[in-house]
């Protein structure tokens, strides 16, 4: 027995020994890719000496002699930090993710070579400006520089996840940075999902009437009614099945109510305290580790610019030169359309234009799969765009037998400048010159949010689609692509984009609500992002003659939820302070003590309290029951509560309180009926899923913010080191918005948000801050993995200087690029 135990305890060693071997093996090939950030490196491609000086939170300040040489720079410097994450947008533009994930995400590869985003990229390199072409070039050759820097040294392929997902590298190209912004476009893009969803319902329901309750339209003039979609698709069959289809990997188009928000404003020097311009600004997007965002300051012969930059294009998206700020908001313009094309009955490779038919236009594209044989995917086009397939966005559900969907949408222009505008940002002197060069924009459009030294200002940018005003949805549904009104009239020329400059009021500002009241065709849309977060921004602005940096990161962070404020009232109208006393452990005694914790609050959407929880989980339930037994399966496609909706209905505005009523019993139900059982339902929900008393209920708890790695994030053990999760504040509706993913069974995590905030005052240009939600390094080894987060969740910031001195006294390295 002695000698068994001996043999065991050398084999149980021996594996030990073996297993600390591999995670050391692990950690040191791992750890090779981390950069050494002070480094002195012969690079050829450089015309002189590139200094990075990276400050204490990983921040590079970029110095050169020539605007090329800085763009070198920053190429070198996001391939660095961000490679992996350089490398996926990449693929994901140019549909070849299965290359290295297999058939996992042959759906996601098709639908980008359907849509043809990268070749109209390339297409779309020869459109931009000279400077822009030679800054491209330049970033393209950092890029490479540090690619060959880790070949050439074997530096652990540049990131980790490159050892588990082995692919080449290639060369980075100019029409790379193009493609990723058409790929942000679509990301930011969500009317097609509109379209699709409005169809459906209308097909579902009995009342056409209740379209405009379940899919309000923004208060304000200019909007028709709609059509009966089954009037414009006769023989669509309609929603057969649950409206949640799983989503394959790097699926590049956000689900409904996730795609682009954000806030940004501006004062005035005679609204400021300090006497000089104000701007906040807060983009939202899907959160991952590491965040979308990446800060970064370049030296441009221009002078300093500094600010939010995104991995693999070389400009300050979001930020602020030594003369001008900007920031940007999700539009919401109406960009993209879906047309329902008849498919000629004895030729199916026809379809039927205003004048007969015509062929379809037709390219062979092979998918390359691995571990898999490659599929080959015929892609077919109209002249209102690419032809999507049935299986994907439900179209198979609202397109007729013998007819097919195709999609017009303005980032399909083979001669996108979009990257020339974003590049003209950088070096213009004021709003006016930033207004003037952005003209350029073409997708994804956005509200562009400027200061200068004295100005401020507010412009639409991006292709507006010119729409015939006898469109016969305009552009709200699917619509017949035959009928010559249906189809774009080419674009609106840039003056009709709407804008302001120096407003009597001193304030300018967007929280993705509507900003103009304008009939069909120039409307802009007809969805917006935002109906409730712009009544809290207009209260703080107004309540304050003047304004401070210090104000505006208060605006930037406030949590009180408007719409809480005003549903709270309606739906509990009747059941405050009634009823009988409940024994203790009893649903009515439950009930009473929600009814008293929502009674007393101010509707500030804090993590550390119970009744954000509570309203969130009622108000969920609530909309479910009015809906539900309506539209059946097709509930399950709203995700989110509409604040909207839920007033029109208790304020039985046009008759809309009959959704109160379930159709399928034989009483007649109230408003007050439905609330008080949605109620019990939301508590029944809350005892399930936490298990303890009301009062211990904490919305941090379920609304933690998941900043989860794209790819590693779902690995048993390893997911512990490379997702980073944070108790967080705010909501759907509060202006430090934390969208919520609406999904069982953990319906308010925060998924979506500001991944990027800044404050920019030029009363003292070097006292504007920012930070991004998780830090500079994609490499989890890192420390600047996830050291900014902690400021980011806690409402904190960095320093924005452009004082060369302060980066170099706080410098965690320099890495200098000198010619060989």
């Amino acid at each position: 027995m002695a000698r068994v135990f001996r043999w065991l305890l050398r084999l149980v060693s021996a594996a030990l020994v073996l297993s600390v071997l591999a995670v050391l093996v692990v950690y040191y090939l791992a750890s090779r890719s981390l950069p050494d950030y002070d480094n002195t490196r012969p690079t050829a491609g450089i015309t002189g000496d590139i200094e990075i000086v990276r400050d204490n939170a990983g921040v590079p300040h970029i110095f050169a002699l020539s605007d090329r040489d800085a763009f070198f720079g920053l190429g070198y410097a996001h391939a660095q930090d961000r490679l992996w994450q350089m490398m996926l947008l990449r693929r994901t533009a140019q549909g070849r993710l299965s290359e290295m994930f297999g058939e996992r995400t042959v759906r996601t590869d098709t639908l980008l070579r359907r849509l043809d985003l990268y070749p109209l990229a390339v297409q779309s390199v020869e459109a931009q400006d000279a400077a822009t072409l030679d800054a491209l070039e330049a970033y393209a050759s950092g890029v490479n520089a540090r690619i060959d820097e880790i070949n050439a040294d074997s530096l652990g392929r540049g990131a980790p996840e490159f050892f588990l997902f082995s692919a080449p590298v290639a060369p980075w190209k100019p029409a790379d940075s193009i493609a990723i912004v058409k790929l942000m476009a679509l990301q930011l893009s969500g009317h097609l999902n509109e379209e699709v969803l409005r169809a459906r319902t209308s097909l579902l329901l009995d009342d056409a009437a209740r379209l405009a309750d379940i899919l309000p339209d923004m208060p304000g003039q200019g909007t028709a009614a709609l059509p009966d979609y089954a009037s414009l698709a006769p023989g669509a069959p309609g929603p057969t099945r649950s409206a949640r289809a799983d989503l394959p990997p790097f699926w590049p188009v956000a689900p409904r109510g996730l795609a682009g928000a954000s806030n940004g404003w501006a004062a005035a020097p005679e609204r400021s305290a300090g006497g000089g311009t104000l701007l906040a600004n807060d983009p939202h997007l899907g959160f991952t580790a590491p965040a979308i965002w990446y800060l970064a300051r370049l030296q441009l012969q221009s002078g300093g610019v500094i600010g939010g930059t995104i991995p693999g294009i070389p400009a300050v998206m979001v930020g602020r030169s030594e003369k001008l700020a900007w920031g940007l908001t999700s539009s919401y313009l109406d960009d993209q359309d879906l047309f329902i094309e008849e498919l000629n009955p004895d030729n199916p490779e026809e379809y039927r234009g205003p004048d007969g038919f015509r062929p379809f236009v037709t390219r062979k594209s092979i998918i390359e799969i691995k571990d898999a044989p490659a599929v080959t995917v015929t892609l077919r086009f109209t002249d209102n765009g690419p032809v999507l397939p049935g299986s994907q966005f439900d179209l198979a559900e609202i397109t007729p037998p013998g007819h097919v969907v195709s999609l017009s949408w303005t980032a399909l222009s083979p001669r996108d400048t979009s990257m020339t505008a974003a590049m003209g940002l950088m070096t213009a002197g004021s709003v006016r010159e930033a207004i003037e060069v952005s003209a350029a924009y073409v997708a994804p459009s956005q509200v562009l949010t400027l200061i200068d030294r004295d100005t401020i200002g507010m412009k639409l940018v991006g292709t507006m689609p010119r729409r015939d005003a006898n469109h016969q949805s305009q552009g709200r549904l699917p619509s017949p692509g035959w009928i010559a009104a249906n189809r774009w009239q080419g674009v609106l020329p840039y003056s009709a984009n709407p804008g302001f400059l120096s407003p009597s009021g001193g304030i300018v500002g967007n929280t993705n609500n509507k900003i103009l009241d304008r009939p069909f065709p120039l409307h802009v849309s007809f969805d917006w992002g935002d109906s409730q977060r712009v009544q809290r921004w207009q209260a703080l602005m107004q309540g304050r003659k003047v304004h401070t940096r210090e104000s505006f990161v208060e605006a930037q962070l406030d949590t009180v939820s408007p719409a809480a404020r005003t549903l709270l009232p309606l739906i509990g109208r009747d059941l405050w302070f009634t009823g009988e006393a409940a024994p203790e452990g009893t649903p009515e005694r439950q009930r009473r003590r929600a009814l008293d914790l929502l009674a007393n609050w101010s509707g500030e959407m804090n993590e550390h309290l119970p009744e954000p929880l509570i309203y969130a989980a009622w108000i969920r339930a609530l909309q479910d029951r009015l809906i539900r037994d309506d539209l059946g399966p097709l509930a399950d496609a709203f995700t989110h509560v509409e604040p909207l909706f839920i007033e029109r209905v208790y304020r039985d505005i046009d008759g809309a309180s009959a959704w109160c009523d379930v159709i399928r019993s034989a009483a007649e139900e109230s408003c007050t009926d439905i609330a008080r059982l949605a109620l019990d339902d939301a508590l029944v929900w809350i005892d399930e899923t936490y298990g303890t008393a009301l009062e211990s209920l904490r919305w941090g708890d379920a609304h933690q913010a998941t900043h989860d790695h794209p790819v590693l994030g779902d690995v048993p053990l390893l997911r512990q080191f490379v997702n980073i999760r944070q108790s967080t504040s705010g909501g759907d509706h509060t202006l430090q918005r934390g969208r919520t993913s609406g999904d069982d069974p953990n319906p308010f995590l925060n998924v979506h948000g500001a991944g990027y905030r800044g404050v920019y005052d030029f009363a003292d240009p070097d006292s504007s801050v920012f930070v991004t939600s998780t830090g500079q390094s994609g490499h989890f080894l890192s420390r600047h993995y996830d050291d900014l987060g902690q400021l980011w969740r806690r409402g904190e910031y960095i320093p924005m200087s452009l004082d060369e001195d302060l980066a170099r006294a706080a410098s965690v390295g320099i890495t200098r690029l000198v010619k060989p």
